[in-house]
């Protein structure tokens, strides 16, 4: 089991920041959308994994409370080369203003996999004509949007059908 923690960036005109990079998920590695995050380190809660991430991979600090609680949550399975993997991500919702990425913090297994960074409008989501991580992101990102945080985290559909 693979532990993650996500950031769901919101900027003061809604728009989420996501990374291009490589699905390795799967046989035959191609491009998908990501929201910046990763692993969760032993002894980590996965808000501390969150701002972490967020300073290595965009050079953004802010303590792990910051974060508040997690808003979103996906979970699946897949194989890789005869090999059986599992994954739960966590998600947040941080709102940031005048964000820019540094990624000097991000190793070179990160820096070699990840293509470019964009900011997005849920209506350009919808329509992304390559795979966005986690599915079913468009209208979590317009509800966010709007105010409206949930009670409870939202259970998304796990992106790979493989599992």
């Amino acid at each position: 089991m693979r532990e993650t923690a996500r950031v769901l960036l919101l900027d003061g005109a809604d728009r989420i920041l996501l990374y291009r990079g490589l699905l390795l998920q799967v046989d035959e590695p191609s491009y998908a959308w990501f929201t910046p995050g990763g692993g969760i380190d032993p002894g980590e809660s996965p808000s501390e994994a969150a701002a972490r991430e967020l300073r290595e991979e965009l050079g953004h600090v802010v303590p792990p409370e910051a974060l508040g609680p997690v808003v979103a949550t996906s979970e699946g399975g897949w194989t890789v080369g005869g090999r059986r993997h599992h994954a739960r991500d966590h998600y947040f919702l941080l709102r940031v203003d005048g964000l820019e990425v540094d990624d000097s913090g991000m190793d070179d297994d990160e820096r070699a996999s990840t293509d470019r960074f964009q900011w997005w409008t849920a209506a350009e989501l919808a329509r992304a004509d390559e795979p966005v991580v986690p599915s079913r992101l468009a209208p979590l990102v317009e509800r966010l949007a709007a105010g409206d945080r949930p009670a409870a985290p939202i259970v998304l559909p796990w992106h790979l059908l493989s599992g």
